[in-house]
């Protein structure tokens, strides 16, 4: 029996914006996306297991698996270098599984463009006041990064247009709703639920024939 390939799901958001806490909300939640890990030279911050939340690596490691095509996409996000390993979302996708890739607007660009069939969600926060308060309520960057990141927001912020979905992460279970509708329309597709339901639309095509 042929495997129909998993759906890949991209979200993206500016740092702050809530994206990590509503991704591991919704996997909590459904069992059947996977989430593929990426590498990063980022250090790691406390409590974030190596192979859990990333693959941490020093830059020189990273740029030579970039030489070795290792990476299905890469980006330099606020002086750090990020990736999403080819090999991980291809095998998962080739599986059934639905993949889930949590990464910034350039590697969502160069993901749409090799795989126009993915999905992608845009987190905005409610506010540039609630971002700052929220990157300041980490406690774990610097007052110099979190200035960096809230000067990138506005460059990312700029590309959430080009995403299929937009969300405004305010009151969380409604942002945790909204992004869990998307995925249930999403399997809800006709083209997708055609082929799923083929025995079934053919028997009920021939009935009464």
């Amino acid at each position: 029996m042929n495997i129909e390939a998993g759906t890949l799901f991209v979200v993206a958001a500016p740092s702050g914006a809530g994206k990590s806490t509503l991704v591991n909300a919704l996997l909590e939640r459904d069992g059947t996306i996977s989430l593929s890990v990426s590498h990063t030279t980022r250090p790691p911050r406390p409590g974030e297991q190596y192979g859990r939340h990333y693959y941490f690596l020093e830059r020189a490691e990273f740029e030579r698996e970039v030489a070795e095509g290792i990476f299905l996409e890469h980006a330099e996000v606020h002086g750090n270098l990020y990736g999403t390993s080819r090999t991980t979302v291809q095998e998962l996708l080739g599986q059934g599984r639905d993949v889930l890739l949590e990464i910034d607007w350039q590697g969502a660009r160069q993901i749409r463009r090799s795989m126009p069939d993915c999905v992608s969600v845009f987190i905005l926060p409610p506010s540039r006041a609630e971002l700052e308060r929220r990157l300041r309520g980490r406690g774990s960057d610097s007052a110099e990064v979190i200035e960096r990141r809230l000067r990138n927001s506005r460059g990312e912020i700029a590309h959430a247009h080009e995403f299929d979905y937009i969300l405004v992460n305010d009151v969380f279970d409604e942002a945790l709703a909204g992004l869990q509708a998307i995925v249930r329309a999403v399997r809800l597709r006709s083209a997708l639920q055609w082929r799923r339901h083929e025995a079934l639309i053919a028997e009920l095509l021939a009935a009464g024939a």
